[in-house]
């Protein structure tokens, strides 16, 4: 996540497999009761997600590092003549304001496992009391990454039940183009 040229190095080279081409079925699912409220999308990429955002009048802050991305964003936008705050930057040297929910679809997946405590403390001190994390765990099956594996054995311990809750249900998988799918779990921050 926080290597620059790694992810530049992907955009120039098209090795986007991540990039679904349109926004994920999981947020437009999630859509359905979600009203319109001040989003954060990090680690947004092209944005596919944003623009959905922002057609449904979402109050949206995109951020990513990777210089193509906010490009194709800010290109994106200005073509439907949506509006979206985007950040070209590291999360990590970001300080915000809390938002009421979080869409992370790729940036978890992206970063060093490392960096994992640090990510969810990151999201943890973005999100407003009682905010919800819509979160897309990615389940590649492998070993290394990106994209790493975000197994559930792992994520429940790192978003755990004193600082999140978490759904009754196991989460619902979602395809995705590149054969691997993705466990969609609405958090809320406690």
């Amino acid at each position: 996540m926080t290597d620059k040229a790694f992810w530049e190095g992907k955009y120039k080279n098209s090795e986007t497999g991540w990039d679904r081409g349109d926004a994920s079925p999981a947020l437009l699912d999630w859509l359905k009761d979600l009203k319109p409220c001040r989003i954060l999308v990090p680690g947004c990429g092209r944005g596919h997600e944003v623009i959905e955002l922002a057609r449904r009048d979402f109050d949206v802050t995109a951020v990513d590092i990777a210089t193509p991305a906010i490009d194709h964003m800010q290109s994106m936008l200005e073509k439907e003549k949506l509006t979206a705050t985007l950040i070209h930057g590291d999360l990590f040297e970001l300080e915000l304001t809390p938002f009421d929910a979080i869409y992370e679809q790729t940036c978890l997946c992206a970063i060093q496992p490392t960096q994992w405590v640090e990510y969810e403390q990151w999201l943890h001190n973005h999100l407003k009391p009682g905010g919800q994390l819509l979160a897309l765990f990615m389940q590649t099956g492998q070993e290394g990454g990106p994209p790493f594996h975000c197994d559930l054995t792992e994520m429940k311990p790192l978003f755990d039940s004193s600082r999140w809750q978490w759904p009754e249900s196991d989460g619902d998988s979602i395809p995705h183009p590149s054969g691997r799918h993705e466990l969609a779990h609405l958090l809320t921050r406690v």
